[in-house]
């Protein structure tokens, strides 16, 4: 028997969704609606909304961020999974997804946990860290490829040692793997990819769930 990672077959996958997949009515609802958009392949799989979720669960998080918002699956889904009054600042650009994502929020009753802000992520990132924020317990990345090392080493800087960070899309569909791929989206996740390996200031791992994603703890 191979020790690598196990290849999911339609059917398998369908039957760890059967198995064990706890999507909730609003969560359901918002996929079913984002199927139906463009970009809808932007939308991360429910099974890593879940296991999302479970790591803000198990960090405690009360204080989270994320990078790319769409239509709001992934925040709804942590913000769903953290206490009340814990606070998440959503960073992204596109009015007409993030709207959206507003009504699910409201509908689900966290919006009040969610500080959505419309500017370049960077942008937002420099601001947090040049009022002196800090102290996050969870990130997450999932936004232009180009600029994935810039959030990185922003959002490691806002993480509370031993805060969590997660970050998508790093297997790109098995593009990382194909050397026939030279475009500036593959070459910098792979860039990434090869620099959060040797970086000591994290402890990691890449999980093969949805596109790929990466755990890092801030150590």
């Amino acid at each position: 028997m191979s020790n690598r990672s196990i290849n999911l077959t339609d059917p398998l996958y369908d039957y760890l969704l059967g198995a064990s997949l706890r999507e909730g009515q609003i969560l359901a609802d918002l996929r079913r609606e984002t199927a139906t958009l463009p970009d809808s392949q932007m939308q991360i799989a429910p099974e890593q909304g879940q296991f999302m979720a479970l790591l803000a669960e198990l960090t405690g998080a009360r204080r989270a961020l994320e990078i790319g918002v769409f239509t709001g699956y992934s925040s709804l889904a942590v913000a769903l999974a953290m206490p009340p009054d814990s606070r998440l600042v959503a960073c992204d650009i596109s009015e007409e997804y993030t709207a959206i994502a507003r009504r699910y929020w409201q509908r689900a009753g966290v919006a009040d946990r969610i500080d959505l802000r419309l500017a370049p992520a960077i942008d937002t990132l420099d601001r947090m860290l040049g009022a002196g924020e800090g102290g996050y317990d969870f990130a997450f990345i999932d936004a232009d490829k180009k600029n994935y090392d810039a959030y990185y080493e922003r959002v490691l800087r806002l993480l509370r040692p031993g805060g969590l960070l997660t970050i998508d899309n790093v297997l790109w569909s098995g593009a990382v793997a194909d050397p026939a791929r030279i475009d500036a989206d593959t070459a910098a996740i792979r860039a990434l990819n090869a620099k959060l390996r040797d970086d000591a200031r994290v402890s990691i791992s890449m999980v093969p769930i949805g596109d790929g994603l990466t755990l890092a703890r801030k150590r």
